[in-house]
């Protein structure tokens, strides 16, 4: 759970600036700006180190209120740039639009299919059908998950 125990901040401004900082594209010297605004002084590395700490615990916790996706899935890898680099990002929706799990990496091949469909699995359980593309790395790693 979280521990905000010796923290100088209130739990709120720490929140807000976690929240923030994963919704919308902004850098920590934004936020640090946003919050001097609002009266609170704060260093943007100190928010770096908000993030650090509490983002893997709220993503955890938020995982297990997460609603049931369905047994029909539809899953797809893209390219996109992150941050200045070009990734892969790999992602699953259920029949009503869901989102089942997503999976950002490095390389596309069937090692990072592999452990997107065990990530996926492991979080919402097997699926009765996938639909995805021709990609021969990720039926293999589709069939090597099952």
């Amino acid at each position: 759970m979280l521990n905000f125990k010796g923290m100088r901040f209130p739990i709120d401004v720490i929140l807000v600036c976690n929240r923030w900082y994963m919704a919308y594209p902004l850098s920590y010297r934004h936020l640090e700006d946003m919050m001097e605004e609002r009266g609170v002084s704060v260093d943007h590395s100190s928010i770096n180190r908000w993030a650090i700490r509490f983002l893997p615990v709220i993503e955890k916790v938020s995982r297990q209120h997460k609603r049931l996706v369905g047994a029909s899935w539809r899953m797809d890898e893209t390219y996109i740039k992150v941050k200045g680099v070009w990734k892969y990002l790999y992602h699953a929706v259920d029949k009503q639009g869901k989102t089942v799990d997503f999976l950002l990496t490095a390389k596309r091949d069937m090692a990072a299919a592999k452990r997107f469909f065990d990530k996926a699995m492991r979080a919402n359980g097997d699926p009765d059908k996938i639909t995805m593309d021709k990609s021969g790395a990720n039926k293999a790693a589709w069939k090597g998950s099952n």
